[in-house]
């Protein structure tokens, strides 16, 4: 069975739909807030399909990533006590505390690491509302590391996909499950911590 090849096509095929640069948008603002998918797996094959439009890719997602950050922050300022309670419940208050602990070491320097890193950035967006973080060190931290991120996957795609693309096609089976065992490795790791 050839689960992720199939599903590199579809992928593929709906990077290239008309309504994907506002589907990117979309997805780059509910995850900065709520939704769990990073929009790097909308990114990067739009990236990969049609380089010579990268970089307005990277630029959509950096936007509306911010944006979202926005939203998350706006979430964690005045609607956290509507969330306090489920978020008990979950795996996520742990994480919320760890991110607590961690703004109270780092400060903003926080919402870089998270924004360019594949840690949850809601986390640290709503957190920064709970905290009260400065507003302006906020947003410019959130456009440089999202930026940084979003610029660093379409530059990538941009100009090396043309040449990666034919053995990422031959090996795609192999690195859906190789990241699948480090996505479960991961997972392992930060439940034990």
């Amino acid at each position: 069975m050839k689960l992720f090849s199939t599903l590199y096509l579809k992928v593929m095929n709906a990077a290239e739909h008309p309504k994907a640069p506002a589907i990117l948008s979309v997805l780059s603002f509910a995850e900065s807030s709520f939704f769990p998918i990073p929009p790097d797996v909308m990114l990067a094959p739009m990236a990969l399909r049609m380089p010579s439009r990268a970089l307005w890719f990277a630029f959509l997602t950096t936007m509306f990533s911010v944006l979202g950050g926005l939203a998350g922050y706006a979430i964690g300022y005045f609607a956290f006590d509507l969330i306090s309670d489920w978020l008990q419940t979950t795996n996520y208050w742990n994480n919320y505390l760890r991110a607590r602990s961690w703004f109270e070491e780092w400060g903003v320097w926080i919402i870089f690491i998270a924004g360019f890193s594949p840690i949850p950035y809601k986390l640290f967006t709503i957190t920064a509302g709970v905290m009260v973080q400065p507003l302006l060190p906020f947003v410019l931290a959130s456009f440089v590391g999202r930026g940084a991120r979003f610029y660093l996957v379409a530059g990538l795609l941009k100009y090396l996909g043309p040449r990666v693309e034919p053995m990422l096609i031959k090996y795609i089976e192999w690195l859906g499950w190789l990241f699948v065992l480090l996505l479960v490795l991961v997972i392992a790791w930060v439940s034990m911590h």
